[in-house]
């Protein structure tokens, strides 16, 4: 498998496959040259082999996958759901319960509402960026709660011939075995800044969930540092007693603009994935 901008994830994962008409956004190598971290500033975004560009491997993994055998992919068709409103709902107190149940460390239970369907998405999307999905048992786990059931069975198969890939691991420096190297902390995290329902008709529902993420390889002699990206995914969700995941898109962006900040040291980045923990999310 590829990271090159040339090309694509294919269903087999292999290193000349293109995206089979899905419309994907292309996962770029980074640049290798120059000191990982000390101290230096973020590269242009503009790069075809740009750091920023990596830190989205994970999810356009799935996402390239998802649609590699699908051609003419035309994107969601839903209009926006009746009666909503014309400025963006913020994640707020509602009066409604958040959820309490988890399963294999995911929130599930969510209500067959907006606010359930936002808060499935938007904590999915955590869950497929997670280091998780870089072992076996884990990444079926994962698969298994946040994917309808009729889907959930091949996305397994799929994930599994793309996760095993070595050249794919080799390429985001890690091993085989997806562990990182010594001395070094792999970072695998999305964190949603907000979500929109775009659709909601009985036991179906269509939302997009902007966010940022995190992608890389902390330690002094990491090639690959931790950098950031900026992705919305739209997904298209079932109710099936829960709500869950038959499809999704990626694109990316919208981006802000970086400010002027000097990288933190190998050493701060690490200590800062290893001290603070995610969150989960409720409408």
């Amino acid at each position: 498998m590829s990271l090159g901008d040339e090309h694509g994830y294919g269903d087999t994962a292999r290193a000349d496959d293109g995206y089979g008409g899905s419309g994907q956004t292309r996962t770029r190598l980074p640049d290798r040259a120059g000191d990982p971290y000390g101290g230096a500033r973020r590269g242009g975004r503009s790069s075809s082999r740009s750091l920023i560009t990596v830190v989205g491997v994970v999810v356009l993994l799935i996402a390239a996958i998802a649609f590699a055998n699908r051609g003419g992919d035309n994107g969601p068709t839903a209009s926006g759901p009746k009666g909503s409103a014309a400025k963006p709902a913020p994640t707020a107190a509602t009066g409604e319960q958040p959820v309490r149940a988890k399963t294999g460390g995911i929130p599930t239970g969510y209500t067959q509402d907006a606010q359930g369907a936002q808060s499935a998405a938007a904590n999915y999307s955590v869950a497929l960026g997670s280091t998780g999905m870089f072992t076996t048992a884990q990444r079926h786990q994962i698969v298994d709660t946040v994917y309808a059931s009729d889907v959930a069975a091949r996305r397994r198969s799929e994930l599994d011939g793309a996760y095993s890939s070595a050249k794919f691991l080799s390429t985001i420096g890690l091993a085989k075995d997806g562990s990182a190297p010594p001395g070094q902390t792999f970072v695998s995290r999305v964190v949603p800044v907000g979500t929109k329902l775009t659709s909601l008709t009985g036991r179906s529902a269509t939302v997009e969930v902007w966010y940022t993420s995190l992608f890389g390889l902390s330690g002094e002699a990491s090639t690959n540092p931790v950098s950031e990206s900026w992705f919305t995914t739209t997904y298209e969700m079932t109710w099936a007693g829960d709500w869950k995941v038959t499809d999704f898109q990626q694109k990316d962006g919208p981006v802000p603009v970086g400010r002027d900040q000097k990288a933190s040291t190998a050493h701060d980045m690490t200590k800062a994935v290893e001290e603070y923990g995610g969150f989960t999310y409720a409408r």
